[in-house]
């Protein structure tokens, strides 16, 4: 069924899976691939029922970032959204990413204007976040019930301070 992304390079799609099983629960995707800048976007996320709102989809996209900055050593990953979409934004902004502003009318989709808001983070600011991830992913800030005792937000603020 998604064949497609296949042999797509950019975006270059992954599919999201549970080990040790392999079922996929996901998609998410790198786009916009810019070697000769340092800058890439992560993109095309959708999480299934299943990996929604768990320590498994934190970890995709932590898996994502450090693959950007740790091994690839880009400069800049981005995440670009529909400005009406509150969740996405939610989210990039949970997972460390600084707002830097709204394009307005930058896309048609559907027969209508899509204004985009535009998030980022540098690999300056990937080391803090890095921590802060790591610190949340760690078991020890999981209850015996695997419910999270700190928030994301907070050990990256932590790390930050």
């Amino acid at each position: 069924m998604l064949t497609w992304a296949e042999t797509s390079a950019d975006p270059l799609y992954f599919t999201l899976v549970r080990l040790p099983d392999e079922r996929p629960l996901g998609l998410a995707s790198y786009l916009r691939i810019t070697p000769e800048f340092g800058v890439i976007e992560i993109g095309h996320i959708w999480f299934g029922v299943p990996l929604r709102r768990t320590t498994a989809a934190t970890e995709a996209i932590y898996l994502l970032a450090a693959r950007v900055f740790d091994d690839l050593g880009y400069r800049r990953l981005e995440w670009k959204c529909n400005a009406l979409n509150a969740a996405s934004r939610r989210s990039a902004e949970r997972f460390g990413f600084s707002f830097e502003g709204v394009f307005r009318n930058h896309q048609v989709v559907k027969g209508r204007n899509r204004d985009t808001a535009w998030y980022a983070m540098t690999d300056y600011d990937w080391p803090v976040i890095r921590t802060g991830f790591v610190s949340w992913l760690g078991p020890e800030n999981f209850d015996h019930k695997g419910l999270q005792k700190r928030p994301l937000g907070e050990l990256i603020a932590q790390a930050r301070a």
